[in-house]
């Protein structure tokens, strides 16, 4: 375990490096095609085998006997143009690692070294997946079908925390993200002249009544304390002050850690639409525009695990959960896992700003530990698991 840690701090540079050239370099989703060559000729060189999946993501193995355990890095950019003033910035105009994907996939190339250096001493298998898409791609969706899950007795994955002070882990065991679902709601009316509203049938009024009863859902059909995030972001009808327009349309999306809730909400969203648009005699539909993400939900022997085996690193803490959504909790669906958080926030280097922000970045002074917890809790478990 000391060993692990001493190799860990050791590739510190390599590791800022990669992360660097990965920052500059931001690739979207499906488009980490220079990414996901540099990870393979690195993996390659170390001696892992390498297997190419989900169109543009990358999976080393080190081929051993079971238990096998699995570490994920997600790959991809965001559309964000950079802002912050840094010799590393992106070159890429109109995209960014706004969410620290650049340091995930660096902290898990540090983390293939240290572990080809122990191939000998590794009870099991290990996979390291990197994983092209996640955001809003659901790269992780493809990798379990093509069966890269399905020998795995547990998965690890890290995010680096922008609310948590650097260095600090975070570890929750049940509930840590939320489902992720997005409605779209049509409505079709009739135009005409805003003066003469009686020869119309305007679809603004539905449009309005229906995003109020949304909301109303949650403080009154709900458990008061169940977690439960809906918002309506977009409300589109018309471009002139006196034409009543045909249609009307309501973007938005519905966060929770119940399944349950998440069902419940689906249904009455779908009956209130129904119901409205009977009632202001128009025409409307209610869809989910996205693939839902279901909540990632950690395995609560692997965070009394985690928590044991990554003492050496440092402060531990348990997280807050948040509303966000990853889709790590795709893997949780075919086995056991657990979702880590590592503070990368540093007020004194002006490190403060919130995922997905133009200023955001990380405090690479920490990335060291990111590749000695995902070495650590892999060793680890193997060793445990034999």
């Amino acid at each position: 375990m000391e060993k692990i840690i001493e190799r860990a701090k050791s590739l510190e540079d390599y590791i800022v490096k990669m992360r660097r050239d990965f920052h500059m370099h931001p690739e979207l989703k499906y488009e980490e095609v220079r990414t996901s060559r540099i990870v393979e000729e690195e993996l390659k060189s170390l001696g892992y085998e390498v297997v190419r999946t989900a169109k543009t993501g990358v999976i080393g193995i080190l081929k051993g006997k079971t238990p096998t355990v699995a570490l994920r890095a997600d790959m991809d950019a965001l559309p964000v143009q950079e802002e912050n003033d840094v010799s590393y910035k992106s070159k890429i105009p109109g995209k960014m690692h706004a969410c620290g994907h650049d340091a995930h996939t660096a902290m898990l190339l540090g983390a293939a070294r240290i572990l080809a250096e122990l191939k000998d001493e590794l009870k099991g298998t290990v996979k390291l997946i990197f994983q092209p898409a996640e955001e809003g791609g659901l790269g992780s969706k493809l990798i379990v079908e093509e069966g890269h899950l399905d020998d795995v007795d547990a998965i690890f994955g890290i995010h680096v925390w922008a609310e948590l002070p650097s260095g600090t882990i975070g570890i929750r065991e049940g509930p840590l993200l939320a489902s992720a679902d997005a409605f779209r709601v049509v409505i079709k009316g009739r135009g005409g002249h805003g003066a003469v509203p009686q020869f119309a049938n305007d679809p603004i009024p539905a449009a309005m009544d229906i995003a109020q009863a949304f909301y109303k859902i949650l403080v009154r059909e709900v458990d008061p304390l169940e977690p439960v995030a809906l918002s309506v972001t977009s409300i589109q009808a018309g471009n002139t002050f006196n034409v009543i327009p045909e249609k009307a349309e309501l973007l938005g999306t519905f966060r929770t850690f119940n399944e349950e809730v998440r069902g419940y909400l689906t249904k009455r969203m779908g009956e209130i639409v129904e119901g409205y648009a009977k009632a202001h005699n128009v025409e409307a539909s209610f869809d989910l525009t996205i693939e839902p993400i279901p909540p990632t939900i950690n395995d609560k022997s692997l965070a009394e695990f985690a928590r044991e085996t990554l003492q050496p690193l440092g402060e531990i803490v348990e997280p807050k959960p948040t509303m966000g959504a990853e889709d790590f909790s795709l893997y949780l669906k075919k086995a056991p896992g657990l979702f880590l958080l590592l503070g990368i926030r540093n007020e004194e280097k002006g490190i403060i700003y919130p995922h997905h922000h133009p200023k955001f970045n990380v405090d690479e002074s920490v990335l060291w530990k990111g590749s000695a917890a995902y070495a650590l809790l892999a060793y680890r478990y193997l060793e445990e698991s034999e």
